[in-house]
This record gives structure tokens, C-alpha cells and sequence, in this order.
């Protein structure tokens, strides 16, 4: 399946035979895929950081004009941070937990985002992949969740399930990242070590930066950046996983492998996105197995086109997609995958 900017093409993905698992589909990987290369990770990682340097001086110096340009340059670059602290806490990075979790935590830190929780809550994702009421990221509410939510809060839903998606990862960051205590014993200590780590940084940046630069210091090297940020963070995660065509499933009736490969989808992004963000975009291989190092995604995902093509879903990032997810993917329901507010508020 594919997706152009002028049109996108629906097509329902063969079903996969439930008999297939997981491990039958990695192991037609190519072994390479796997295998880790330090200097492919560290001279990306030194780049990505030179890189987002030359953005924060360059707003320095801009004219006026120049600046949303730098912030959407900077923001995006931001999101190579995570994206390489996300490998971090898949442990492809390093064969080290101890660099992995340096690395993550100092990546992590300029966006004010506890490594730790996000690491253990995030690998709850891969496991429940498309498992409804049970996968963290961006599961969907039924009809009957809906209902028994205030109106306020409803709104805030339709807001976020529609044209504001871009700001769904803020509240996933806020709402689930800083309460350590509903973790137990060691990733206890660990979220809470990744919340102090944030909270003592940002405590100590934030006001200093404000000090030196004033308010507009703030919003200009701070604030807009990380919105951009947050814009391909939402954007990363709701495409990754959120189609009319592709369904969540109970936890009785879903299947590992189908929701891996077939439940992923793999979206092609401007090449300066898919550049500062080290192809996270490539998303299915990811998927399939986190152990794969994002300088290999490619490789992995020609591997599963030659294999597994007609189980692949794959689009490319265009107003007629995002208008497709953000018009149509409001409540779910397990007869048509999704249903959408307007119907559900005349059928009520």
C-alpha cells in the first residue's frame, strides 16, 4: 500500500496466518541487522549534537525572520536527541547499560524527559503492540470509555483524537512520566532518579536562562523548539500505529507477529526529517525486533519488502494522510476499526 501527496490509497493488508510467530518472521532478517557499529552510533550522535549547536547560534544571531525556520531546525534535530536516547533504552546503542543509560539520561535532559520512565513504559508499548486497553501509546477509547467522561474532558479528547494531534505527546509526557510511584521496587528507583535528574536540570537552565535572556529568550531558545519537538513526536507516534485500515485488538483475540508487522506502519517523511530523526520513520523493522540499531532500519525493512510485502503498510507524510487519521480515527470500534465523533454524537 502506498500513499502520494495528492491522494492516499486505501487497502486492507492480507491477514496474516496466525499460525506464523514472531521469531519466523525475524529470523528472515539478514544477521547483519542486528549487530552493532560504535562508530556509526557515536559520529551520528556527534553530528546530531554539532548540528543542534549550529541551530541554537544561528538563532542567536537570525534576524527575526529567519527564526521560525531555526526553531522548526532546531526542534527537529531535538527529536534526533530522543530518537538515539530511544536506542538508548532499547540497549542498541551500546553492548554497555551503564553508556546506554548516560547517553539516554544526556539526551533526554534538554527535553525535560525522564529517561527511565519513558524506557519502562515505552518497552510496555512494544510488548502490547495494538492491544486494546492495554498498549500505552496513543490506544484508542471505544465508545463506551468515551461516554463516561465529563464533557470537559471530552473535549479535550476530540481535540487531541483530531486536528491537535501535534500536541498528544505533550500530554503523555506530562501525565505519565513524573509519578514514579506507580512503578514498582527497582524501576522505582530508577524513575525516580530520571525524575530528580530532569527537575534538577530544568530547575536549574530554565531560570537561568530566563534571567539572562528575559521571556523571549525563553519562548525563542526553549519553548519553540520543544513544540516542534513534540509536533514530530505526535506525529511519529500517531502514524506509526493509527490507520482506518488498521485495527487494535482485545487482548483474548490479538496476535504478536500480525500486530508487529502488519499493525506498524512505515512512513516516508521529507529526507532532511528522516535525516536529523535517523529514520525512525522506518518503523516496522523496529518494531519486529527494538534490538535493531537505527542506521540498519533500512536494510531491515528492504529485507521485509522482499519477504513480507503484501503485509506491509506503508504511506508518505502529506496533509491528505494526516487529514485522513485526524478526520477518521476518533473512536474505536472493533467491527469498522474506527468510528468517528460526528457519528457517534448523532447516533446519541
Amino acid at each position: 500500500m502506498t500513499a502520494t501527496t495528492t491522494k492516499v490509497q486505501i487497502k486492507q493488508s492480507p491477514q496474516l496466518d496466525t499460525k506464523i510467530k514472531l521469531r519466523d518472521i525475524i529470523n528472515t532478517l539478514p544477521k547483519e541487522v542486528f549487530v552493532k557499529n560504535s562508530k556509526k552510533a557515536w559520529s551520528k550522535l556527534i553530528i546530531n549534537v554539532l548540528l543542534v549547536g549550529l541551530g541554537y547560534w544561528a538563532l542567536a544571531v537570525s534576524p527575526w525572520f529567519v527564526l521560525p525556520f531555526l526553531w522548526i531546525f532546531v526542534g527537529t534535530g531535538l527529536t534526533g536527541f530522543f530518537v538515539i536516547g530511544h536506542d538508548c533504552g532499547h540497549r542498541s546503542f551500546s553492548n554497555r547499560n551503564w553508556v546506554n543509560d548516560l547517553v539516554g539520561h544526556l539526551l533526554f535532559l534538554p527535553l525535560i524527559y525522564p529517561y527511565h520512565a519513558w524506557r519502562i513504559l515505552h518497552n510496555h508499548h512494544h510488548k502490547h503492540t495494538n492491544k486494546l486497553k492495554v498498549d500505552n501509546a496513543w490506544d484508542p477509547f471505544t465508545s463506551e470509555d468515551y461516554a463516561q467522561f465529563s464533557p470537559l474532558v471530552q473535549w479535550f479528547y476530540r481535540r487531541l483524537r483530531g486536528w491537535f494531534w501535534w500536541v498528544g505527546s505533550i500530554a503523555h509526557w506530562a501525565s505519565l512520566h513524573f509519578n514514579w510511584w506507580q512503578f514498582e521496587g527497582k524501576q522505582r528507583q530508577q524513575v525516580r532518579f530520571s525524575v530528580l535528574v530532569v527537575l534538577l536540570g530544568g530547575g536549574i537552565f530554565l531560570p537561568t536562562l530566563l534571567i539572562t535572556t528575559g521571556f523571549w529568550g525563553l519562548v525563542k531558545f526553549w519553548l519553540l523548539p520543544w513544540l516542534v519537538y513534540h509536533f514530530w513526536m505526535s506525529t511519529f507516534t500517531i502514524v506509526h500505529h493509527t490507520m482506518p485500515e488498521i485495527p487494535f485488538q482485545s487482548e483474548s483475540e490479538w496476535h504478536e507477529a500480525s500486530a508487529q508487522l502488519c499493525g506498524t506502519v512505515h512512513c516516508k517523511y521529507p529526507w532532511w526529517v528522516e535525516f536529523l530523526c535517523h529514520d525512525i520513520n522506518v518503523h516496522i523493522p523496529h518494531h519486529l525486533s527494538s534490538g535493531i540499531p537505527w542506521y540498519n532500519l533500512r536494510q531491515a525493512h528492504q529485507s521485509l519488502k522482499e519477504n513480507w510485502r503484501d503485509y506491509l503498510y506503508e504511506s508518505e507524510f502529506s496533509w491528505s494522510l494526516m487529514k485522513k487519521v485526524a478526520e477518521q480515527c476518533h473512536l474505536y470500534d472493533e467491527q469498522n476499526n474506527y468510528r468517528t465523533f460526528k457519528t457517534y454524537h448523532h447516533s446519541n
